[in-house]
């Protein structure tokens, strides 16, 4: 998530530059590989302090893998886009098919939240739930992160919901004013169970 400010050029209005060859596409089968490789990379940075590298290793063994990405590429009642550029850095897992190298990933859920303080939480009804929303350290500042915001509340609102809801942790500061900067707004609170652990997150929303 980019509420950093990096060092990428700037326009005349003192917005960053977008790189002309970067695109927003909804993820296909063949990026599974590619998307389990990027969420690797980005989970961590969006993690508390509380959790340990054991934490963190558990819980991208459980729900970032290969395998559960392509579940999640093809189960109706999700969307998975990816923000992908043209060069390719050594190093980085590249597009499947296209040569490109994805620096971002958004999934939304398309059903209702089973949590109660979420349901309880949000105003507008039908909702998509923002589940995943990352982008690369080094892509941080460089404007691709509401690039690919805008893509995610359109694929929302083409879906049929009124709004879009997440859950961020109460610890990361720099989401949260990435978030409120896209016209989310807190309305509640939720526990986030991984592992041994329960977290605290703060419960977003926005109509789209």
């Amino acid at each position: 998530m980019s509420a950093d400010r990096g060092s990428a050029p700037r326009s005349a209005t003192g917005n960053p530059l977008l790189p002309a060859n970067a695109l927003v596409r909804q993820a296909t089968a063949d990026d599974a590989a590619a998307l389990a490789d990027l969420a690797a990379a980005t989970f961590p940075l969006a993690c508390p302090p509380v959790m340990t590298e054991d934490d963190i290793n558990g819980y991208i063994a459980e729900h970032l893998t290969e395998v559960r990405f392509g579940s999640y590429i093809t189960t109706a009642e999700r969307t998975v886009l990816v923000l992908e550029v043209s060069n390719v850095d050594a190093g980085d897992a590249p597009a499947a098919g296209t040569g490109g190298r994805l620096v971002g990933y958004s999934m939304l859920i398309h059903t209702p939240p089973l949590d109660v303080e979420v349901q309880a939480a949000l105003t507008l009804r039908p909702t998509s739930m923002l589940s995943k929303f990352y982008i690369r350290a080094d892509a941080h500042g460089s404007g691709l992160s509401h690039r690919l915001m805008d893509a995610t509340l359109s694929a929302a609102a083409e879906n049929g919901s009124r709004a879009v809801w997440l859950s961020v942790s109460e610890e990361n500061v720099r989401a949260q004013k990435f978030y409120a900067k896209n016209g989310f707004r807190t309305v509640g609170g939720m526990n986030f169970p991984t592992g041994r652990l329960i977290l605290r997150d703060f419960v977003l929303e926005r109509a789209v």
